[in-house]
């Protein structure tokens, strides 16, 4: 049994099926019901009140097309498209990660990014169960929340995005701590050995910083959280290893886990020269051994698969959990 973390996922609100996935409750439901861009503001139609208490009532309860036409407010018609879309795709698949791997399949059609990342982390919460290890259930947080890089002294150290705003926005609040210049990443704990166990009770927080760079730990706990998400996923046994660089000549296939890394990693690959500046932006090389063989395309089979890792030009780390659904070299049969 692992430890308790990320009650924020809404984990607790869902079941599990034989396999181990996850099953859309109606006590799930309700929750993005819960959401204020869909309670009926004080202003609100009555025909927006009585939509949300009946889905409220029956969260799966059938909503016409003239059900939403009947929506005085055109941002609130918008909002519940977008919410009943989700939902029917939701319920409509055998488990929450079916439902994930189907929409990123389709180019998520109507559905909000900020879906995809809640998604991405209650899946991620379902796959870390039994992990009792904080170094990689905080390098998982990089999969759905966008993070701060500082780079420093041979380090790499990433700080949640929201996080890090917040504490400047409070810096810039208290004249004396703007007199100080502190960097506000600075004022977070960085996760080490000795504070490690502490990370269970404030993992809702997201105010612990990884350190990717300089401690080889950090890369390792990285790692393994991709493979975690691969193997959840894909059902395939992987092997992640972290790289100072690629010494392949001949690879074959690369994963870009970012937009900045994509663009590299296509550049690179198609012969074209790359800036020494942008090339400074890669922070991250893996690379994915798959054993199970028989599931990889013909072009990749016996060779290493390459996870690139970069940063945007204002130094943040946008990972692209669903490049790993559709970017592997693996047979469309599976």
């Amino acid at each position: 049994m692992g430890k308790h973390f990320w009650a924020s996922s809404g984990h607790v609100l869902l079941e599990h099926d034989t396999a181990g996935g996850l099953v859309v409750t109606d006590e799930y439901l309700k929750a993005y019901l819960a959401r204020k861009e869909l309670i009926p503001p004080d202003d609100a139609c009555d025909a927006e009140r009585a939509l949300h208490a009946r889905l409220l009532d029956d969260p799966r309860a059938p909503v016409s097309q003239g059900d939403i036409a009947a929506l005085a407010d055109a941002d609130a018609r918008e909002n519940w498209q977008f919410m009943l879309r989700f939902r029917d795709r939701l319920v409509a698949a055998p488990t929450l990660e079916a439902a994930y791997m189907a929409l990123v399949r389709d180019g998520w059609k109507g559905v909000p990014p900020l879906f995809m990342l809640q998604m991405a982390h209650v899946i991620l919460r379902n796959a870390l169960d039994a992990c009792d290890d904080p170094f990689v259930v905080r390098a998982a947080e990089c999969l759905y929340r966008s993070q701060r890089v500082t780079v420093q002294d041979g380090t790499i150290l990433l700080a949640d995005s929201d996080i890090v705003e917040l504490a400047e926005e409070e810096r810039h609040a208290s004249p004396l701590l703007s007199m100080m210049g502190e960097a506000a990443a600075k004022t977070l704990d960085v996760l080490k050995p000795a504070n490690a166990d502490g990370y269970w009770q404030r993992s809702d927080a997201f105010d612990m910083v990884l350190d990717l760079g300089g401690n080889p730990s950090g890369r390792a706990a990285l790692a393994e959280a991709l493979r975690i998400w691969i193997a959840h996923l894909h059902g395939l046994s992987v092997m992640v290893q972290p790289l100072d660089r690629i010494e392949d000549g001949d690879w074959r296939w690369f994963v870009g886990l970012d937009s900045d890394s994509t663009r590299i990693g296509n550049a690179l690959w198609s012969g074209k020269a790359v800036s020494p500046d942008l090339m400074a932006r890669v922070i991250g090389l893996f690379q994915m051994t798959i054993h199970d063989e028989d599931r990889v395309s013909p072009e990749a089979r016996g060779k290493p698969v390459y996870l690139l890792l970069a940063m945007t030009e204002d130094r943040h780390l946008r990972l692209k959990p669903h490049n790993l659904v559709t970017g592997l070299p693996l047979l469309a049969t599976h």
